[in-house]
């Protein structure tokens, strides 16, 4: 079953992060990971930073790039 991100997209695609919410700018399938490259379909899709505009896979891997940004 494809979500709702998913019908008739395919590829990676845009999105805008806000606090709590997601905007999909160019529509897509998948958004990459910042830290691994891992492909994350929008259904999935949980962790990110809004300052940086970034996505990530796991929150371990949220943690790694805020200990690479020098922050608490």
């Amino acid at each position: 079953m494809l979500g709702r991100y998913e019908r008739g997209a395919s590829g990676e695609a845009v999105v805008e992060y806000g606090d709590g919410t997601m905007r999909v700018i160019k529509p897509g399938s998948f958004v990459r990971c910042a830290v691994t490259g891992t492909a994350i379909t929008l259904d999935a899709l949980r962790y990110w930073s809004v300052e940086r505009q970034e996505a990530f896979a796991t929150p371990e891997a949220a943690l790694q790039r805020l200990k690479e940004s020098g922050r608490p």
